[in-house]
């Protein structure tokens, strides 16, 4: 846990905030306004153990300057747009090449690092605003965009999405939360067992761009169906180039009659915790921090390459680009919408 006193500062002079969520089961999730960051979350095993399960830092001054997409809330648009380019309604944009030559979590200065306003507080919940001024990181469109940090009674960090544009844009928010279920700092997760509910994936290219094929799991690495060892997984050449695990799912989805509600994306173990991931969004990019090298944390232990999993509920990466994704086109007088649920069980 980080020092709600300590966690102090000013960012572009506005005021940055740290926010404690409890619920009577002793579930504590610490929220700042910076980025719209998880920047502790204590949750429970089935002994009633508790311990801080995501990476993190304890000053503001940290937060800023190492591994600035933590826990953060992912946008404009999360993932990779193939070349930053994308066409609507016949206008071509040219968005950063940040990510090589793709356009990667909203640009040089996405949401992770903006300071956002807070619109509503109660004990188990935080409602944060940010306005994306129409031509910010070349996007089209001024987007206001609400995100709720709500902490269940049944052990669940509950993030709702809405979003309203007066102009056609693009969207597709995530959070960007490293998990380590045996506690942050406490190794590698490569002893952690996932299951992820989806039968098919989006291939990428040498830049790991999706094309915009769609491929089953069956007889691949791919295929999380059953729960898998991540050990087993891993180092697997299918997934050396990005060292370590860093694609996107399919998520399987029952009929809902078109209303949008949380189905079961994945499910997380390491010895006594299992953490479940449920949400309305079409995929999950499955992450193992592959690139996060010799940082000291909060607890003063050291952070690096696969001690930390990424479980990024989101729109398909690239989907702007391939006809055949869902679309993230969002359009005056249209709300965007959407949930993710990370519940300990």
């Amino acid at each position: 846990m980080v020092n709600i006193e300590t966690f102090t500062g000013m960012v572009k002079g506005k005021q940055i905030r740290l926010f404690e969520l409890r619920n009577p089961q002793g579930m504590v999730a610490q929220i700042t306004n910076y980025g719209a960051k998880v920047v502790s979350l204590m949750a429970p095993d089935k002994n009633g153990n508790f311990a801080d399960v995501v990476l993190g830092f304890s000053t503001l001054e940290e937060w800023q300057k190492k591994e600035t997409y933590f826990n953060a809330i992912i946008g404009r648009c999360a993932n990779r747009i193939k070349d930053g380019k994308f066409t609507l309604d016949g206008k071509q944009y040219q968005l950063a090449q940040n990510n090589g030559t793709n356009h990667l979590h909203g640009g040089t200065c996405g949401f992770n690092e903006k300071v956002w306003e807070v619109v509503g507080q109660t004990r188990h919940s935080v409602s944060l605003h940010y306005r994306s001024m129409d031509g910010e990181e070349q996007y089209p469109g001024t987007l206001d965009v609400y995100v709720t940090y709500n902490l269940t009674l049944d052990n669940a960090l509950e993030i709702t999405y809405e979003a309203k544009t007066n102009r056609p844009t693009i969207v597709g928010f995530t959070n960007h939360s490293y998990f380590n279920l045996k506690g942050e700092g406490e190794g590698n997760i490569k002893d952690h067992y996932l299951q992820i509910f989806a039968d098919e994936y989006t291939p990428f290219d040498s830049t790991a761009c999706p094309t915009g094929e769609v491929l089953t799991v069956e007889n691949t690495p791919m295929d999380f169906r059953t729960e898998q060892l991540i050990a087993q997984r891993i180092d697997l050449p299918f997934f050396a180039p990005g060292r370590g695990i860093d694609n996107n799912w399919v998520l399987r989805k029952e009929n809902t009659d078109g209303k949008k509600v949380p189905q079961l994306a994945a499910r997380l173990r390491a010895q006594e915790r299992t953490m479940e991931v449920w949400t309305t969004m079409p995929g999950l990019q499955v992450y193992t921090g592959n690139w996060v090298e010799k940082n000291i944390g909060k607890s003063g232990r050291q952070y690096d390459v696969q001690t930390a999993v990424c479980l990024e509920a989101q729109n398909f990466p690239n989907a702007i680009n391939c006809s055949n994704f869902p679309s993230p086109i969002l359009r005056p007088g249209e709300v965007y919408f959407e949930q993710c649920i990370y519940k300990f069980v």
